[in-house]
């Protein structure tokens, strides 16, 4: 009889554990849009690597965009944890961060040496104009004329990191995409770096 109790209690919990996906287990980000739009632009710029120009790439630009669009893919297919946003600036971090089925996309205020929790998406990061930023690693600093937000697809482990002795802020991924104002449905005020300093840090972030 005990032993009839054992599997039973057995059976049970792996019918459970094939009926409700348990709470430790990973994400899949390949359901979602970013997942499909980046896999989309993928597979068309597949089809034109003989003739990039009608894309409008050369062909040193096409490759190094279906290399950008395979990473981001790659991201997505091993990611296990929500995109997640870190500040090494220094200074107060404006982030784009989402909690599902809860907050929508929007402006958050990370304090320096923070990371925004796993339950949140950090979506992207705010940069105001007159900031110097490295968008993708390994080039020059530009300095902005305008803010701008730059946008990561679902499972990035983005870095924010201030390099002290340019005084540039230097991003670990290249986004996947930047905007500017009137590009997105995203809000981009016009706030300046001190603007950004007095905000008090958005507690809920990194609970």
């Amino acid at each position: 009889m005990q032993f009839f109790k054992v599997i039973l209690v057995a059976l049970v919990l792996i019918l459970n554990m094939m009926i409700a996906q348990p709470s430790w287990a990973g994400k899949d980000f390949t359901k979602g849009a970013d997942y499909a739009e980046v896999t989309q632009e993928f597979n068309q710029l597949l089809t034109v690597q003989n003739a990039p120009e009608q894309a409008g790439y050369t062909p040193e630009q096409l490759q190094q965009r279906l290399a950008q669009l395979q990473s981001q893919k790659y991201t997505m297919e091993t990611a296990r944890k929500r995109a997640q946003c870190r500040n090494e600036t220094g200074r107060t971090l404006a982030v784009y961060a989402n909690k599902p089925k809860k907050y929508p996309t929007q402006l958050f205020f990370l304090a320096a040496g923070q990371i925004t929790d796993d339950d949140w998406d950090c979506d992207g990061i705010y940069l105001p104009a007159g900031s110097q930023v490295v968008l993708t690693p390994g080039t020059q600093a530009q300095e902005l004329t305008e803010p701008i937000a730059v946008k990561f697809v679902d499972g990035t482990q983005s870095i924010a990191r201030t390099n002290f002795a340019t005084g540039a802020i230097e991003l670990n991924v290249q986004p996947a995409k930047v905007f500017k104002t009137g590009e997105s449905t995203w809000l981009l005020p016009t706030l300046s770096q001190a603007d950004i300093d007095r905000q008090i840090p958005t507690p809920q972030l990194i609970d």
